[in-house]
């Protein structure tokens, strides 16, 4: 070995003998070291600058960007006149559905789209009157068919349907075969029992079955009316021509013997009483009764008085007796009218009662009542059915929708598919965001609210806080988790959104009108004597307090009034 060699590997050995020795050297440390070196740091504050910003105070939330309004439609009845199997043969499309639109078929037949607040619920048919007609109408009327606001449908409106259907190429539902069948069934019923009507009632106007009882009735009036007067003949008479015959001769009787009795006793009388002789040469008359004497014997002149007499008093008796039999017969007789007046009222009320009775109870008559009630039930029947009668338009060819134009969002039925629930579901052709937030959250919100949404590009666009709570309830939609409720926001604007999307929705329920001091929550205490204040850094680890009076707080921060200025550090950690 060279010596060269040998100086320069003893001056490496040194070299690294020295560097292990440097190394080893480095790493030791003494237990004075090591506390100083495991110690804690000193404590230094934390502050953060007082800043003069606008506050603003938001409630965020997540949502989707959806077309708003959701409605779920279904049919309210079948399609078309029968309720057979309702199957769609065309489907709903997908897209912007407008007023007057065909929404799908059943069966060959149209379903209308038409606007209206008021649901599809029954056949509107000729006659039929409601808001749901009149809504019919000004639906008519806004697509130019034209139609009367009555609110009934009439013929006008059956016409303006008509041409409704005719120019989408539909024929306006018409009565079926099975309804014409029973309109005809239903007008044969009625002239039938027309015909026995006039029948019967031929029948009985020419009173064949009364007759009898009539014609007894009309005998009884004039019987009642013969005895009536001749009672009252007869109370108007004292006595009958017989019994004034037989008075009269009574009379004559009595004054017959009146005059014997006055001529007896006047032949009496001159005999008891004889004239003075006349004088000689008087010649006496022709007529001059004969004389007594002085010794005329007058008794059979006073036997004449008495036989007068007797004569007198029983012609008297005669009279008497007559003019009794006269008063007897007279009573006799108008008792015996008033009987026959009592029996002829009788046998009147008897034939009325009769003719009534029959009137009322005779098989004619009973048939007449029977056919007139057979009548206007057969009318009444076709008046019914004829109200409905004619063209109609069924329950499930018209859908009223509260807005229109609207999109159909969602198709749940195809065609060849039966139609029972729900056909589609169609929205607005504005977009919402969807979104739910907490219970305590929702108190902050009012409906109107500012809001903003943010895509995942980081475009924002303005929005409005539309609905809180039930009223932002979409038909279908999930319900929100426990405790949250659901919101609903309006974009202001829909260029550049697509159904779909997540975005970030930002309410503001809060802000100040201009910029104002603000710092974070957490610079802020209460003090024992319940005032705010803020510890502010002067000097380095130097503090001082100074009294302040907070404000809208959001994002973490307060609005702070006080002794500050911008700039300003505050301790919020370490004091």
């Amino acid at each position: 070995m060279r010596p060269r060699n040998l100086l320069a590997g003893v001056i490496a050995g040194v070299v690294l003998v020295a560097g292990a020795g440097w190394a080893v050297s480095t790493r030791l440390r003494s237990p004075a070291d090591e506390a100083a070196r495991r110690a804690a740091p000193r404590a230094s504050l934390i502050t953060a600058a007082v800043e003069r910003r606008k506050l603003v105070s938001t409630v965020v939330l997540s949502g989707t960007l959806e077309y708003g309004s959701p409605l779920p439609i279904s049919l309210a009845g079948v399609v078309g006149g029968t309720s057979e199997l309702q199957r769609a043969t065309r489907a709903p499309h997908r897209g912007r559905l407008k007023e007057g639109a065909v929404l799908m078929e059943v069966n060959g037949r149209p379903v209308f789209a038409l606007r209206g607040s008021v649901p599809m619920h029954r056949t509107i048919a000729p006659g039929t009157k409601g808001d749901d007609v009149r809504q019919l109408q000004r639906a008519l009327r806004r697509l130019g068919y034209g139609a009367p606001a009555t609110g009934v449908f009439d013929r006008a409106t059956i016409s303006a349907v008509t041409r409704m259907y005719t120019k989408k190429g539909y024929e306006a539902q018409q009565p079926t075969l099975l309804d014409r069948q029973q309109y005809d069934t239903l007008r044969k019923a009625v002239q039938t029992a027309q015909e026995t009507l006039a029948t019967e009632q031929q029948t009985l106007d020419q009173g064949r079955d009364v007759l009898p009882l009539k014609i007894k009735l009309t005998n009884a009036k004039v019987d009642l009316k013969s005895a009536e007067r001749a009672l009252k003949e007869a109370e108007s008479q004292e006595a009958t021509p017989e019994d004034e015959t037989k008075l009269a001769a009574a009379d004559a009787a009595v004054r017959a013997a009146e005059e014997k009795l006055a001529q007896a006793e006047q032949e009496l009388a001159a005999a008891r009483n004889p004239p003075t002789p006349p004088a000689s040469g008087a010649t006496p008359g022709p007529t001059a009764a004969p004389q007594p004497t002085t010794s005329t014997d007058t008794s059979l002149l006073e036997m004449r008085v008495e036989n007068a007499r007797a004569d007198l008093a029983a012609a008297h008796e005669a009279r008497d007796r007559a003019s009794e039999e006269a008063r007897q017969a007279r009573d006799k007789r108008l008792e015996e009218l008033r009987k026959a007046v009592r029996t002829a009222k009788e046998a009147k009320a008897t034939a009325e009662q009769a003719l009534r009775q029959a009137r009322q109870l005779s098989p004619t008559r009973l048939k007449v009542t029977g056919a007139r009630k057979d009548v206007a039930a057969a009318r009444a029947m076709l008046a019914e059915f004829a109200r409905t009668y004619g063209t109609s338009i069924p329950p499930g060819e018209v859908v009223f929708l509260p807005k229109l134009p609207a999109r159909v969002e969602k198709v749940s039925v195809k065609a060849g598919q039966q139609v029972q629930n729900e056909i589609a579901t169609v929205t607005g052709s504005t977009f919402m965001v969807t979104g739910s937030v907490e219970a305590t959250e929702s108190d902050l919100l009012r409906t109107g609210m500012e809001a903003s949404i943010e895509l995942d590009s980081g475009k924002t666009y303005k929005a409005a806080l539309t609905a809180v709570g039930d009223q932002a309830k979409v038909p279908g939609a999930e319900e929100p988790a426990n405790g949250a409720e659901p919101v609903l926001l309006t974009p202001a604007s829909t260029k550049g959104l697509k159904a779909g999307t997540a975005v970030t929705a930002r309410v503001t329920v809060g802000a100040t009108k201009s910029p104002v001091l603000v710092v974070p929550v957490a610079a802020v205490i209460t003090a024992a004597d319940g005032k705010a204040r803020v510890q502010v850094e002067y000097a380095a680890d130097k503090t001082k307090e100074v009294e302040v009076r907070t404000g809208l707080t959001a994002d973490g921060n307060v609005e702070v009034t006080g002794a500050l200025k911008e700039g300003d550090r505050v301790v919020v950690s370490g004091a």
